[in-house]
């Protein structure tokens, strides 16, 4: 393969980054020494055109937005939650889960009553319950949010599911869902407009890999 000009990736730290890692890998854009045990944060293979750096999940859109980043990788729960100037490429079909709404088992909505939700997803939520019309209380935490309505502190939350096991085991379960969730390939605007051709080719490699 010709040497081509580098473009730099965020990737997200973790299972998701190395699930895009291998997709990438397998597309023709691999950088052996990111598989090395070491500290490094930032790996380039200038033969594959490729700049790796890893950084939080929720950072990823910060990189490419401000670019600092061509191009990176994000759920697109970060998207809708920070709403970022980036372009949306690819669903790459993985990390995939559901954003919800969960209260404890046996729960019912009193719609004479405020609703109460605590959530780490403000914008998310916010939207969701205005387009159907519910008066909320939001309660933003950082933490454990399933706590929140066993003490007392929320009627419902609104979070992310994987597998509900963290649910049942606190004797919840979800009421709705609001929106299926799996990684997007995104690219700074800039970036896209003066290196198109780099860009969607990284994004047909990925796309070649991306299960139906």
């Amino acid at each position: 393969m010709e040497q081509r000009k580098t473009l730099s990736v965020a990737l997200p730290k973790g299972r998701l980054g190395n699930q895009v890692y291998n997709m990438l890998e397998q597309s023709g854009y691999e950088c052996p020494e990111i598989r090395e045990e070491s500290r490094k944060l930032i790996f380039e293979n200038p033969e594959r055109g490729v700049r790796y750096f890893q950084v939080k999940p929720t950072d990823v859109v910060k990189y490419v937005e401000r670019g600092a980043a061509d191009v990176g990788i994000c759920g697109k729960d970060i998207l809708l939650e920070y709403t970022p100037s980036v372009y949306e490429l690819l669903d790459l079909g993985i990390g995939k889960c559901r954003m919800c709404v969960a209260a404890p088992k046996g729960w019912r909505d009193d719609r004479e009553r405020t609703l109460r939700v605590a959530t780490k997803f403000t914008n998310i939520a916010g939207n969701y319950f205005a387009e159907k019309g519910r008066d909320i209380d939001m309660i933003k935490l950082h933490g454990s949010i399933e706590i929140a309505p066993i003490v007392g502190l929320s009627d419902v939350i609104v979070d992310i599911v994987e597998t509900g096991n963290t649910l049942r085991e606190n004797n919840l379960e979800v009421v709705e869902t609001v929106v299926p969730i799996s990684a997007r390939f995104i690219a700074n605007k800039a970036a896209f407009q003066f290196r198109t051709k780099e860009i969607e080719d990284m994004r047909d490699a990925l796309a070649r890999f991306v299960k139906k």
